[in-house]
């Protein structure tokens, strides 16, 4: 096993990378770090300029203020694009579902709040469902960062077969749970007995129709 310690620039592109599109500014860099913020300045510029220079690599960084986030280079906008058309036609992954289910019964929530409760980094699967129109941003929360609060669509409820989001199941011994002790699948369960739900329905439907 590598037990080698992670350089100063490889902490600083690791932060960057776990969070995601909402970025990180140079004074929470400073605070998870403990690094000065000028020091910070130039590891920022150095992963500027690697990036920039390295036609091997995809990235780039990018910052508003000092706000600094990963994206990808302009040139990969083709590709980029169709990664997310072709997932379309496949059905949503348990990843997928159980980031879905989170939003549905916690929403608005930050994706921050989504990581906390399944323990991994969901920008990816975010940015899935917000494609397929499962998923949609609505403003801002008002806290350092100003992260973007996620929401289902009315084509969530459409997939789901819902009227509204009361028709949601009700989450396992919710009663007995703290939000310390909910995890994924808790809200996974709840909306795949919907999906299972709804699959027997139309499959009742389909029947009846033959």
């Amino acid at each position: 096993m590598n037990n080698i310690e992670p350089t100063n620039l490889a902490k600083i592109e690791g932060l960057l990378f776990i969070s995601g599109d909402e970025g990180i500014t140079l004074g929470d860099l400073s605070k998870i770090t403990g690094f000065m913020k000028l020091a910070i300045l130039g590891l920022l510029q150095r992963l500027k300029t690697r990036y920039e220079n390295d036609p091997n690599s995809a990235l780039v960084l990018l910052n508003s203020g000092d706000t600094y986030r990963l994206a990808t280079k302009h040139e990969l906008s083709p590709i980029i694009k169709h990664y997310f058309e072709v997932p379309l036609t496949i059905p949503l992954t348990r990843a997928l579902l159980e980031v879905l289910a989170i939003v549905a019964y916690r929403q608005p929530i930050t994706r921050l709040e989504i990581d906390d409760i399944r323990g991994v980094q969901s920008s990816g699967s975010l940015q899935k469902l917000m494609v397929r129109g499962l998923l949609d941003t609505h403003g801002r929360l008002d806290a350092p960062g100003r992260p973007f609060l996620y929401v289902t669509t009315d084509s969530f409820l459409d997939y789901f077969g819902l009227s509204s989001l009361k028709e949601l199941p009700p989450l396992a011994k919710q009663e007995d749970l703290d939000l310390d002790d909910m995890n994924g699948d808790l809200f996974l369960e709840a909306l795949q007995a919907r999906q299972k739900q709804q699959e027997e329905e139309n499959g009742t439907s389909t029947k009846g129709n033959g």
